[in-house]
């Protein structure tokens, strides 16, 4: 229903996890939450979902926020990530770790942010002790003052690809990818809470917060900034954060206890069964 739902292949992820045919990604009847959010699970503006239509949220406290604001049609499913972890679980996993991958906070096709990555990655530096993998999104990745801002340290510099759309294959892979990636580092970083981070912790990452946490232009006052993020969530801010801390609050913030069974997730999609190939 809306292009947001196949952004990093995630209506690709669901549909194969209901048994359905990969190279056409069916058409989702509602929104579906694309990323982690710490407001109600999709942008504050109200013309980003039409009334009427389910909202796909991947936990329960987003449901509870989103009523609390006047919102309704809340569905409980959890992240699209959680059923690539069901059909994949042995992929990527390595017998030994190594090293961090660092996720710099991005902007998008219509916001940018603001801040000085040179200084980030110096910090960087200082801070990890071994090596080193940026990743970036594919926007920042596409401007070589950013990416030599991180290569001239010394850093491994990857992009996971660009999201996609329903009918173009750029973001099929991009969860995949960034699984792969995780599960190849001993720690995950970023100067924000963000999904890499609570995907990361659920597959065996350490976790990191710290450094400038950049700003969108214009960004919204409804999700409360920097200030609010430390104030819910404390303990996941510093350079070492408990590991077993960090793996409880991502299973819970992912969803993990509403994975859908593929039955359940064909009938809120409106999907018929089309057998596989």
């Amino acid at each position: 229903m809306d292009e947001s739902n196949h952004w990093y292949g995630h209506s690709r992820i669901l549909g194969k996890y209901c048994g359905l045919h990969d190279e056409a990604p069916k058409r989702i009847q509602g929104f579906l939450q694309h990323g982690w959010n710490y407001l109600h699970g999709f942008p504050p503006n109200d013309h980003w979902c039409s009334p009427g239509y389910p909202r796909f949220v991947w936990s329960d406290v987003l449901r509870r926020r989103g009523w609390s604001m006047g919102r309704r049609g809340h569905y409980l499913i959890g992240a699209p990530w959680i059923y690539l972890l069901s059909l994949e679980p042995e992929l990527g996993v390595r017998p030994v770790r190594e090293g961090t991958i660092w996720y710099p906070f991005h902007g998008w096709e219509k916001h940018s942010v603001s801040g000085d990555h040179a200084r980030l990655a110096d910090e960087i530096r200082n801070v990890e002790t071994g090596p080193v993998t940026v990743c970036l999104y594919w926007l920042e990745y596409a401007n070589p003052d950013i990416r030599r801002s991180y290569e001239s340290r010394g850093f491994r510099v990857i992009c996971h690809g660009e999201r996609g759309s329903r009918w173009e294959g750029k973001g099929r892979d991009f969860l995949r990818k960034q699984l792969i990636e995780l599960r190849r580092h001993r720690r995950v970083a970023s100067n924000r809470l963000g999904s890499a981070l609570f995907y990361g912790a659920s597959v065996g990452c350490d976790v990191a917060v710290y450094g400038d946490p950049m700003q969108f232009e214009d960004e919204r006052p409804e999700y409360g900034g920097t200030a609010r993020r430390e104030r819910l969530w404390p303990e996941l801010h510093g350079t070492h954060v408990d590991p077993g801390l960090a793996a409880e609050v991502a299973r819970r913030e992912l969803g993990f206890e509403y994975q859908a069974t593929p039955e359940e997730l064909r009938r809120m999609f409106g999907w018929k069964r089309v057998r596989t190939a």
